[in-house]
């Protein structure tokens, strides 16, 4: 398969317009293929040669005005279209096409729990040439107008609402002028729900399977659609573009969700059938928010090439975070973006492949260096830097640049150069330096305070206290960028009522950072603890002063703000994957102050670091059995914490950690055999897939306890879980097969291929995969190779050998980095694992002196 080059994009946008799809899909002849006709009415500005592309089982027809055309053409994916004369088009192509298993394409699944089956498509980068012949490229924007035939008693979705005329077909109505990569299809005998608002149609959908789960949730998620979509209206001037709106929860699905205009389509995790806590609840909420975004920033303003995706998915985070916090219960989404979300951010701005926010263009040369770039960087970094624009430019005029953006390039494509166009004409600011300064750039900037006693020939600043008393402060950077920041100063809080280690708010200022060199000022005797980025407005790594570090190991949990805490604890995980403490402080840290703190996403956030990156990567080995115990006691705290039921939330998330981090067999058992942990929670199918796994790592489990789970919880999700249990398994039969499965059998499923890979390598079970680790580049290469780029990252991402943290494994990989037949999409994934992993051993060796 070619990939489409930003050149012959740009070339062959200035050759064609593109004015209308029409394209009948047959989905009832078979299980392996479906039946794609399409036609395509275009006109070339100017005569030459151009393609369109197309990746069919078999092509069965092509003809361009009526002409027949020569199906043996087909080069690869691309069709040659040479000698176009100028003027009016019609090209016309008949095709059987493939179904997907790996998420790509027109996706496949039939479902384990009832033999159902569902189709749906994920066309994003370059993928609707699977589905359809396209002119695949973001700038070439059409109409879309689809028949879809379909097996009797099924439903289908679309861009447009879909009408059902009779004998299995269906019309959906065209499209406003959309990107082809937004086009979207689902088809199957979908449970759905809807409803109107706003004088629109709204729908949400899922399997049949799990209907009860959906029912269950639709209050509340249909709740935040209304709020969202209504808030959006008071900050946007143009109205909602599209004519329905459909949300469908889709299984084996690769991404959270994916932002189709009028179908948005999400993994159907996402439709709880085991309990969850209140911050997974809002993590669905968030995203949901997200996606709305998208209808506006990308579907009806979109990108010219995809060098500008930042102004896709930063946005649409930024907006999905902010919203949400001002239209819904859920008003401190900002704690879980700053724990779960930037840490995404700063990890992927410290490997070698970190790239600009916003990359120059010759960086982006094609689609597949283009969809390395949907990473931390894209999403949270960019983020993060559009909360400090907001935090610098003022809200009002932000919002009056964007509305000047969108009236501009509505149902049409933009650039960089003219979103900050559209920003600058609404401020007096110097957006374009700020652009240079902020999305230009790579890296993180680090800034670290010095507090102390004003020296005489310091300006006195505010006035001092009545005894005369002041501080000052100084802040270095490490870094390039302009920061506006503030600053809280935190003391000892006194009385009887207040708990030891409890601090109270004293100050909060504003500071820009570099100012002129001259300290801040402030009244009254030195802070007992001085935190910069206090409501975490900016992107920078942060390092105290020595007194407010001591504060914050002592009464880190008496902070009266979760906020403030994210950007502490995010503190501590840095200064650990920079070496600068070691993994047992960060541990004794969160054993000292996790059983009371208040905030869920906090409470996850430091315990999957502590146990994942902290214990399994960062311990040296002679220290893990006091990690793993010191990890063991924090979850049995939480869990005495909680038996009086008042927080489950918080109980649920201790339980799933503690089994994650047993080390002997008979609890878990217990829990098992009885179908309840003591004092609760009831043992909902989630959790007894994750106790059996974890009886599986300790080799306390077999076969038969596996086969008689998956039959009592024979589902999609049950089936990844005996996946897992049994790639778990320590012996060597066990590995091999589960090995075998990742790299042979090319029909496993994108699902069935991630939960098999996470169960493969566990910690402790080195001696029945330590052969592998340099099995795995020359099979993850040829596996990459054979299929494609979801695979590839699910590849890189599950299958490395993660916790092999030794020199010889790194080493090997580095090695494996010059295989030339390695596919983009993989390399890149090595490329971040291989960098972590060297952090990870050079925390060993300063832990070890």
């Amino acid at each position: 398969m070619s990939v489409l080059t930003r050149d012959e994009a740009q070339t062959r946008a200035q050759i064609l317009d593109v004015e209308r799809y029409t394209i009948a899909l047959d989905l009832t002849t078979g299980e392996e293929t479906f039946d794609s006709a399409t036609a395509i009415r275009f006109t070339a500005r100017t005569a030459g040669d151009t393609f369109v592309e197309v990746q069919p089982a078999t092509l069965r027809s092509i003809s361009l005005d009526g002409q027949p055309l020569d199906p043996a053409l087909l080069d690869g994916n691309r069709y040659p279209l040479p000698g176009l004369t100028a003027g009016p088009h019609e090209l016309r192509v008949d095709a059987a096409m493939h179904y997907s298993r790996t998420g790509e394409g027109m996706h496949r699944f039939t479902d384990p729990t009832d033999g159902e089956t569902y189709l749906y498509t994920q066309l994003f980068m370059d993928d609707i040439q699977r589905v359809f012949a396209a002119f695949d490229q973001p700038d070439l924007k059409s109409v879309f107008a689809i028949d879809v035939t379909a097996p009797e008693g099924w439903t289908v979705l679309g861009n447009g609402v879909a009408e059902h005329t009779g004998q299995g077909r269906w019309t959906i109505a065209p499209t406003p002028l959309i990107s082809t990569y937004l086009v979207a299809i689902a088809a199957g005998p979908w449970h759905s729900i809807t409803t109107e608002h706003a004088g629109l149609p709204f729908g949400i959908h899922c399997r049949r399977s799990l209907a009860p789960y959906l029912d269950a949730d639709a209050d509340e998620i249909l709740d935040i659609t209304r709020a969202c979509y209504d808030r959006y209206h008071e900050k946007f001037d143009e109205p909602y573009p599209f004519d329905s709106y459909d949300q469908a929860f889709v299984p084996e699905f690769n991404a959270g969700a994916m932002e189709n205009p009028g179908l948005v389509t999400f993994r159907d995790e996402f439709v709880y059938r085991s309990a969850v806590t209140d911050t997974e609840r809002q993590t669905r909420a968030m995203v949901i928010a997200h996606e709305m975004a998208h209808m506006w920033f990308g579907d009806l303003v979109t990108l010219a090439w995809w060098d500008d995706i930042w102004l896709n998915e930063s946005f649409a985070e930024y907006m999905g975070y902010q919203t949400l916090t001002e239209a819904t219960r859920f008003t401190d989404t900002w704690v879980d973006f700053g724990v779960a979300r930037k840490g995404w951010g700063y990890d992927a701005d410290q490997r070698p492949s970190t790239h600009p926010v916003a990359p120059d263009p010759d960086a982006v040369p094609d689609t597949a260096s283009a969809l390395l770039n949907f990473d931390g960087i894209s999403y949270a970094k960019g983020a993060s830097a559009l909360r400090q624009l907001v935090a610098w430019l003022g809200e009002k005029d932000f919002l009056a640049g964007i509305n000047a953006h969108f009236a501009r390039h509505k149902f049409a494509n933009a650039t960089l150069a003219d979103f900050i166009d559209n920003l600058a004409s609404a401020t007096d600011r110097d957006v374009h330096a700020w652009a240079g300064q902020w999305l230009r750039t790579t890296g993180i900037d680090t800034l670290t305070a010095e507090t102390g006693t004003p020296a005489p020939t310091e300006p006195s600043g505010p006035p001092a206290n009545g005894n005369g008393q002041s501080w000052a402060l100084t802040v270095t950077r490490d870094g390039s960028r302009p920061h506006r920041i503030t600053v809280g100063a935190y003391d000892h809080a006194l009385g009887t009522q207040a708990r030891p280690g409890r601090l109270a708010l004293r100050d909060r200022f504003e500071i820009d950072v570099p100012g002129d060199g001259t300290p801040t000022i402030r009244p009254g005797r030195r802070p007992a603890l001085v935190v910069l980025n206090d409501g975490d407005l900016t992107y920078a790594k942060i390092r105290l002063d020595t007194a407010s570090w001591d504060t914050v190991l002592t009464s880190l949990s008496g902070i009266p703000d979760a906020l403030t805490r994210a950007v502490l604890w995010n503190t501590a995980r840095d200064m650990v994957r920079d070496g600068d403490l070691a993994p047992a402080t960060y541990l004794a840290t969160a054993r000292t102050h996790l059983p009371y703190e208040t905030d869920l996403a906090l409470v996850q956030g430091v315990l999957s670091f502590a146990a994942g990156q902290v214990v399994d990567r960062c311990t040296i080995p002679e220290d893990l059995p006091a990690a793993r115990a010191t990890l063991t006691d924090l979850c049995r705290d939480l869990i005495r914490r909680t038996e009086d039921g008042s927080q489950p939330g918080l109980r649920l998330i201790a339980v799933r950690h503690f089994i994650d981090a047993a080390t002997q067999p008979d609890t878990l058992r217990s829990w098992l055999d009885e179908g309840t942990v003591h004092g609760g929670p009831e043992l909902d199918p989630e959790l007894r897939w994750r106790i059996l796994t974890r009886l599986a790592v300790l080799g306390a489990t077999d076969e038969a306890a596996i086969a008689t789970e998956l039959a009592a919880d024979p589902s999609a999700t049950g089936r990844e879980g005996a996946a897992r249990c049994r790639a778990a398994l320590p012996t060597p039969e066990a590995k091999a097969a589960a090995w075998d499965a990742l790299f042979t059998d090319d029909t496993l499923s994108n699902f069935l291929f991630t939960a098999t890979a996470q169960g493969f390598w566990q910690p402790g079970q080195e001696d029945v995969t330590g052969d592998y680790v340099s099995r795995f580049y020359p099979d993850a290469i040829a596996l990459a190779a054979r299929r494609g780029p979801a695979i590839a990252e699910a590849a890189g991402r599950y299958a490395f050998p993660v916790y092999a943290v030794d020199p010889e494994s790194l080493g090997t990989g580095l090695r494996a980095l010059e295989d030339p037949d390695l596919t983009p999409a993989l390399r890149r994934k090595l490329v971040d694992q291989l960098d972590d992993l060297r952090r990870a051993l050079a925390v060993r060796t300063s832990a070890t002196g």
